[in-house]
């Protein structure tokens, strides 16, 4: 989830920046305090950092130093008890906002439709591990879905456990990402690492889709392929549509979200990523050790803004860490993660 208020109210704003309009940082400093809300959302809950792939386009694989944590149910139940979903009212106007604005229709299927139509409304479970691997997942999910907040996670197919996966399906998961680099074996290996496996995943995506068909379960399946700039990346893509052809899957191809470590990099086709970073005034990401950090690329937890065991969301939203982290966005701050390892601008690249 992310606040789609701050989003549509600052969209005048963002207009005027991308046609080269330049505003001086104290009108905007004041304009983003004033459309930020001061109850805070979650964008996403990273319940556990354990992960047995070595995908090699992932910080995780070559970068991240951190202990591997899971988080305690507890804290999991505390977190959302704090946030509430959108109500249906307020999702019809963000719905033609982005049709207005950006012409993308709530039928369609895209990369930037599922960044605008699915992320904003649910409560992501995923960071740098994978859900899978977490046993409490399946309670979360019923948790979820008895407050009626919408859920969705990203997890390698490789580790799906049927049983288990039926029974976060039928506890009410919204929608579940299975990521597939090639419908070739030893292509995929060569990308996610020996744990990873599209035949084996292939087979139980199929087996999952027809229990789904079978008990009605409400679960979107969908199927991604990120686009890492490989020679073959077209037609392997092609492939794994042909494979999942009239299934009842969501299938799109994915930029690569990070690409300031890499060589080649590549650019994005992503709204996400196009555009000036937003999560410091719309949203906050929690790790699996209760530190609500920068956002969901701080695999390290370097910009760590306070820990949810020990504050509110309320007190970390609005506390004196938070509101220094905004003004570095502002000042462009030297020495940070979000000024010298990210893909995204940061708002201070448009002031005067």
């Amino acid at each position: 989830m992310f606040d789609i208020d701050f989003f549509m109210n600052i969209n005048e704003i963002r207009k005027q920046i991308y046609n080269g309009e330049h505003f001086e940082k104290k009108y905007l400093l004041n304009k983003f305090e004033e459309y930020r809300s001061k109850t805070p959302i979650i964008y996403n809950i990273e319940t556990t950092n354990a992960c047995n792939m070595k995908c090699k386009m992932c910080p995780r694989t070559t970068m991240m130093t951190r202990q591997v944590k899971t988080m305690n149910k507890e804290t999991f139940i505390n977190l959302v008890d704090q946030i509430e979903p959108f109500s249906k009212s307020k999702w019809g106007e963000w719905e033609k906002f982005i049709e207005s604005e950006y012409g993308i229709k709530s039928g369609d299927i895209s990369e930037n439709h599922f960044f605008t139509y699915i992320i904003p409304k649910v409560l992501q479970l995923h960071g740098y591990g994978d859900p899978l691997l977490d046993k409490n997942m399946p309670e979360y999910i019923r948790i979820l879905s008895e407050r009626n907040i919408p859920s969705y996670f990203s997890c390698n197919p490789a580790n799906i456990d049927i049983k288990k996966t039926a029974q976060i399906f039928e506890n009410g998961l919204d929608y579940i990402k299975y990521s597939i680099e090639s419908v070739d074996d030893k292509r995929h290996k060569d990308i996610r690492g020996e744990a990873s496996n599209f035949s084996d995943s292939y087979n139980k995506i199929i087996e999952l889709l027809k229990i789904k068909e079978k008990k009605g379960y409400k679960t979107t399946i969908i199927i991604t392929m990120l686009n890492l700039n490989r020679v073959d990346q077209m037609e392997d893509f092609e492939l794994l549509k042909k494979k999942f052809a009239g299934q009842n899957v969501y299938t799109y191809l994915k930029s690569e979200d990070q690409q300031w470590y890499r060589k080649d990099y590549h650019g994005t086709c992503s709204i996400h990523w196009s555009e000036f970073c937003k999560h410091p005034w719309m949203s906050m990401t929690i790790k699996s050790n209760g530190d609500a950090v920068m956002c969901m690329e701080d695999f390290n937890n370097e910009i760590i803004l306070g820990n949810v065991k020990k504050q509110s969301l309320y007190e970390i939203w609005n506390g004196e860490a938070y509101k220094i982290f905004r003004e570095d966005h502002f000042n462009l701050t030297k020495g940070i993660k979000c000024t010298e390892q990210c893909d995204m601008k940061l708002i201070g690249s448009f002031i005067q």
